[in-house]
């Protein structure tokens, strides 16, 4: 079973012209406080240049530093329209925007590969199992929730584990959205083996005909050696339940951090083996910039936006819808 699957129904069609640019408008709404402050940048950025030079370059760099895109990505991003700059000899500054645009899309596309569903599969039959991690308060509970919402209303059968036995406000709002999507959820006491969560989760899911498992961790990251340690058991357990499985890894991310994120996503990345991310909170913040930093340095697809509170918010990212989103559609 790949990936993009799983929300499938049988009954599935592509969405029609209108619902297609509906979807499109609703992400550029989700990323307009990205877009405002990265097209104010870049306006003061040209004003009163004619072409590219070294000072519109130095100050192109400083926009996409202060918009969290990330010190090693905007320096990719420069040295690469250096070298066009210095192929056509002779580049507009009022064409700027568009130069970014592509320069963007292509370094997205260089990090996420051709293929959507990205080598991802699971066996059919057997539920297909996600384990996720994050720090407290990026919105990995509430990502739980909304996958868990949009799978039941494709008519998945889906078992979410209560594994963050830390803390108690944690596995009640997981019920919460549990008992919201109509998705079955396994918990213990708290302060009970993460591990022995996951256990029961899977064995319970794969003798009733789960399709999907997600199962929530612990976010504490002021012992890296604690949390590595417990994410081993985690997976170790899980794939003695289930060969194979956890089938992905998702690093949940608050979007609106902007440079703890990469600090976050390099933490986690060291501690297990993550799979694919999944920024949050993009709609509240100016910092959009970093999900283009983020895909690009770790080499991680992102998997989902969040771009509002709404279940369907919660979006499936796609590199192209994004960078439109930002920029527009390409003209021909």
């Amino acid at each position: 079973m790949a990936f993009f699957d799983i929300f499938k129904k049988k009954q599935d069609t592509p969405p029609t012209g209108e619902q297609a640019q509906k979807q499109q408008e609703e992400l550029s709404a989700g990323l307009e406080k990205t877009k405002t402050g990265l097209f104010s940048k870049l306006a003061r950025a040209v004003a009163g240049r004619s072409t590219i030079d070294a000072g519109v370059l130095d100050d192109l760099e400083e926009v996409l530093i202060s918009s969290d895109v990330g010190v090693e990505t905007t320096v990719k991003i420069i040295r690469r329209i250096e070298e066009r700059v210095a192929r056509d000899k002779y580049m507009n500054a009022s064409e700027l925007q568009s130069i970014l645009r592509g320069e963007i899309a292509t370094l997205m596309e260089d990090a996420h590969g051709s293929s959507e569903n990205f080598g991802l599969d699971a066996t059919e039959g057997q539920p297909y199992v996600v384990m996720v991690v994050g720090v407290n308060g990026a919105g990995k509970t509430t990502t739980i929730g909304k996958l868990a919402a949009q799978l039941g209303k494709a008519g998945r059968k889906v078992w979410i584990g209560a594994a963050d036995t830390f803390r108690a406000a944690a596995i009640d709002q997981l019920q919460v959205w549990a008992d919201r999507a109509g998705a079955t959820m396994i918990r213990q006491q708290m302060g009970s083996d993460p591990a022995s969560v996951a256990f029961d989760t899977l064995t319970s899911a794969k003798a009733n005909g789960a399709d999907v498992v997600l199962i929530d961790t612990a976010g504490r990251l002021h012992n890296k050696v604690g949390l590595m340690n417990e994410l081993t058991k985690i997976r170790n357990v899980m794939g003695k339940v289930i060969p194979g499985a956890p089938h992905e890894v998702m690093l949940v991310l608050d979007g609106s951090t902007g440079q703890n994120a990469f600090e976050q996503a390099k933490q986690f990345t060291q501690a297990t083996q993550v799979t694919s991310l999944t920024i949050t909170k993009l709609d509240g913040t100016a910092k959009g910039g970093v999900v283009i930093g983020i895909s690009d340095q770790f080499h991680i697809p992102v998997r989902y936006i969040g771009i509002g509170e709404g279940i369907d918010q919660l979006r499936i990212f796609d590199r192209k819808e994004f960078v439109n989103a930002l920029f527009g559609h390409e003209k021909n």
